[in-house]
């Protein structure tokens, strides 16, 4: 029995030590650039920049899509794609993934690495993946950590948006989830985010 403890605090300890080290990773990772113009506790008001996205639709509930969905786009930034050299090309990975639901069931998207223009990112080999160039937006976004499913981000969502009334926000599209970190990372490590549009 002591030995069995022993080994399962071990193996605790490595899994402490591999969430650390994926963060740190993930922290490196390239992000979506934004001013930031107002913050309030785990409020914040961004103003992010332009910037290019892969993206696709998937007909399922969240976590499906969001597994479907991050697995099309995988395929195209590690290698499924053709660059202007007529040969594929692996795209570096960045964060977040966001989702967000619409008529279509959910689009999941990834952020392109700013070092690429419309026309120097290589275009995707798959008809479900498409490339879309994203003005300046201003968004309304609150900040958590775990784990999250649909109900979870509903309530972020309200949180949101009595945030947003009481600072006379007008939200103009639907809420979009943003996740930061790896699957395997633990939960209370994990960076999440509900943002939504505003004028």
């Amino acid at each position: 029995m002591f030995r069995f403890n022993k080994i399962k605090n071990a193996m605790v300890l490595i899994c402490i030590l591999y969430s650390l080290f994926a963060f740190n990773t993930a922290m490196a990772t390239e992000e979506p650039k934004f001013n930031l113009l107002e913050k309030e506790n785990s409020f914040e008001l961004r103003s992010y920049q332009p910037q290019i996205i892969a993206e696709v639709y998937v007909d399922a509930g969240m976590e499906e899509s969001s597994r479907k969905g991050f697995r099309l786009i995988a395929d195209f930034i590690f290698g499924n794609n053709t660059a202007q050299s007529g040969k594929s090309e692996k795209i570096s990975m960045t964060a977040p993934v966001g989702v967000q639901e619409n008529k279509n069931g959910w689009k999941v998207n990834f952020v392109m690495p700013s070092q690429y223009t419309v026309d120097t990112l290589p275009k995707p080999n798959n008809a479900q993946v498409s490339i879309k160039q994203v003005p300046v937006k201003k968004f309304a976004v609150i900040r958590f950590s775990g784990l999250v499913n649909e109900e979870k981000m509903h309530q972020k969502v309200k949180e949101l948006n009595e945030w947003m009334v009481n600072k006379n926000l007008k939200p103009i599209s639907s809420p979009e989830l943003a996740r930061y970190n790896p699957p395997w990372t633990l939960p209370f490590l994990r960076r999440n985010e509900v943002m939504v549009e505003v004028e």
